[in-house]
């Protein structure tokens, strides 16, 4: 089954975070990433820009981002195949923003079978 890990974190922390701690929270998501792959559990994941460059289109409009009023906003994500949700717990909680946010863990509906 796919299992989509929303990452969110608080934006403007990180923003204002030295980039020796940046960097070290970069390689901890490389090597998390590299652990998904060996397991053959990696299907996909990318980290996203800040929210300040979300668009959002309604009723026809573009609006400008950011559009959600918490300190924590969706900052990347990871796509996984496991073989049921305990697993996808397990490989969330090993997920770097565990630690620095928090992970959403959505199974995916398979509709097309």
């Amino acid at each position: 089954m796919k299992y989509l890990f929303l990452l969110y974190d608080d934006e403007n922390a990180w923003d204002s975070m030295p980039e020796e701690k940046r960097n070290e929270i970069f390689g901890s998501y490389f090597a998390y990433s590299d652990a998904l792959k060996k397991s053959g559990a990696y299907i996909g994941g990318a980290p996203l820009v800040h929210s300040r460059e979300a668009k959002r289109i309604q009723n026809d409009q573009v609006q400008d981002g950011p559009f959600a009023d918490g300190k924590e906003q969706l900052g990347g994500y990871y796509m996984i195949e496991a073989d049921n949700l305990d697993d996808a717990l397990e490989w969330a909680a090993r997920c770097p923003c565990a630690s620095i946010g928090h992970v959403e863990v959505r199974p995916v509906w398979n509709i097309g079978g």
